[in-house]
Order: C-alpha cells, then sequence, then structure tokens
C-alpha cells in the first residue's frame, strides 16, 4: 500500500501504478527509480525461463534447432562471434 496524504492507497495495476509515479515530486521519483533498480529483475527472468522448460513450452524451438543443426543451416558460433 501507498501512502499519500494521511491515507493509503492500494494499487493492483501496472496503470494505476504509473498514474502514481506521473504525480510524485521529482525527489519522490528519483526514490522510485532507485527502488526499481534495486530489484533483481534477472532472477524472475530465470525463473520464467525455468517454469517455460518445465512445461515444455521450449520444447518446439529446441526441436526445430536441432533439425536446422542436422541439416548444416547453422554455424559454429565462433565464426558468428569472429566474423563480427
Amino acid at each position: 500500500m501507498a501512502h499519500l496524504g494521511g491515507s493509503f492507497l492500494c494499487m493492483s495495476t501496472v496503470a494505476e501504478i504509473l498514474e502514481a509515479v506521473k504525480h510524485l515530486p521529482l525527489d519522490k521519483k528519483g526514490e522510485f527509480l532507485d527502488g526499481l533498480r534495486e530489484i533483481d529483475f534477472e532472477d524472475l527472468w530465470d525463473r520464467q525461463i525455468e517454469a517455460d522448460a518445465k512445461a515444455g513450452r521450449l520444447d518446439p524451438p529446441w526441436q526445430e534447432a536441432l533439425k536446422d543443426i542436422e541439416a548444416g543451416r547453422t554455424k559454429p558460433l565462433d565464426g558468428v562471434i569472429n566474423d563480427s
């Protein structure tokens, strides 16, 4: 819950949060951004990839990649990196 002028606000949607941030004083916007920087979004990304893998959502692209490798439609990563 957010505290605003003696009352508490409950924001449950991204749109509500964005609207509230628009009305923050400049110093509070900086404080908000600093707080966002502290969130480990990479951990969230890792958990999403893990959940997708467990649910089988990565199986189709994986199978397609294996077919491309077997058919010779790929390049070694070292060759791609060194060409840039």
